[in-house]
């Protein structure tokens, strides 16, 4: 792995390892970073932070990569168990302090990013600002449907 730059030392272990096998999978391939993303529908910016380890690659971004090296479908699902241990074990974004009740952060977000849900993988969680930001949008569209309506059946009552 001499082409590689060094992974972060403060890296759990069990990241590091999922990084090292997943640049020895890239490698196997013989493919540039350009060319895997050409072969998969992640960019080449998307595989070099996955690489570098400063973002986790979605569970799809290793399976078209084990589908490219030529892995057997045993192979594939114990690089997908290493995927599994490395998101788990992940260093997640510093959280931001507890803000007061409608005030923004940086990223235009309240205080808390994600809800713990062990379903979902932390990068893929939507923060809980955007769903409820979107109820409102819904409620004040019925609500406009509503007043629209009632302004129609008031003016056809009055027009007789």
């Amino acid at each position: 792995m001499s082409g590689w730059q060094a992974l972060p030392d403060d890296l759990p272990p069990e990241v590091r390892h999922f990084v090292e096998q997943l640049r020895q999978l890239k490698d196997r391939t013989g493919l540039s970073l350009v060319a895997l993303g050409a072969r998969t529908a992640y960019s080449k910016s998307s595989w070099h932070r996955y690489l570098n380890a400063t973002q986790p690659p979605p569970r799809q971004a290793v399976a078209a990569l084990c589908r490219i090296a030529g892995l057997d479908t045993a192979d594939a699902e114990r690089f997908g168990v290493r995927w599994e241990l490395a998101v788990e074990a992940w260093p997640r974004p510093t959280a931001e302090p507890a803000r007061a009740a409608g005030e923004k952060g940086e990223n235009g977000l309240g205080g808390e990013r994600y809800e713990d849900d062990p379903t979902l993988p932390w990068w893929d969680e939507p923060p809980k600002e955007r769903a409820s930001g979107m109820n409102r949008l819904l409620l004040a569209a019925a609500l406009l449907l509503v007043l629209v309506l009632l302004l129609g059946l008031a003016g056809a009552v009055a027009s007789g």
